[in-house]
């Protein structure tokens, strides 16, 4: 039987040179570790107020509570059947403010910018919740009014995420997004505030002047991208 000849040196560093440039030249294959959150909802938020139980009662009787007329996307939240008439500077009013529940621990009405200019007031872009120094109003309902020494302000523009899309996204609460909108009217808002809780559906917030300024339509492309 005869033996194989042995490999000299010269071809063992030979194939070894010919396997390291083939492992180079490899194309890497990098698995995401994160599926895509789920479809994006991007909703045009309509004026309206928050109010808690002690303004609910006063504007609409002692033991009222709020009542549920559509269920909104966020879970539990809902527009209410009940609805105020907002009296702002110089007796401007606007009628049929309707009013988010549950209710909540502050006062708080969202107006947009053509809203405030009807109503003679100066109303500063806030985050929700945050609202003080703002200015104030004055609430009538069917069964009294109910006067706000602060809280009438324009919503920052907003997402809703929970901690698995934030982590996605690569953001936190606090943060600032970019919401593209395509369309023909296409563009690009560049400060969408990042609102992050656990029980939190992927959904972006604007207001009516926004979304009528960009056409948002039900089959208007979005896309949600961070800073």
């Amino acid at each position: 039987m005869q033996l194989p000849s042995p490999i000299d040196r010269s071809q063992v560093e030979r194939l070894v040179r010919e396997a390291l440039r083939a492992q180079r030249s490899a194309p890497v294959v990098v698995e995401r570790s994160r599926s895509a959150p789920p479809p994006l909802v991007v909703n045009i938020s309509a004026r309206h107020c928050h109010l808690t139980q002690e303004a609910v009662e006063q504007l609409f009787g002692p033991g009222h509570r709020l009542t549920p007329m559509k269920w909104l996307y966020q879970e539990g939240q809902f527009a209410a059947k009940e609805m105020v008439t907002l009296v702002g500077p110089r007796s401007r009013v606007i009628s049929n403010l309707r009013i988010l529940g549950p209710c909540r621990t502050l006062n708080q009405v969202e107006l947009a910018f053509t809203d405030a200019i009807a109503l003679g007031f100066q109303i500063p872009v806030r985050p929700s919740g945050s609202i003080e120094g703002t200015p104030g109003c004055m609430l009538m309902g069917p069964a009294g009014f109910f006067e706000l020494p602060e809280g009438v302000i324009r919503a920052a523009p907003h997402a809703h995420l929970s901690p698995a899309d934030a982590e996605f996204y690569g953001v936190k609460a606090g943060d600032m997004m970019k919401l593209r909108i395509g369309g023909d009217l296409g563009v690009t808002f560049d400060r969408i505030l990042a609102r992050v809780d656990p029980s939190f559906k992927l959904e972006v917030h604007i207001d009516t002047d926004e979304g009528n300024a960009c056409g948002l339509g039900p089959d208007t492309p979005v896309e949600l991208l961070p800073s």
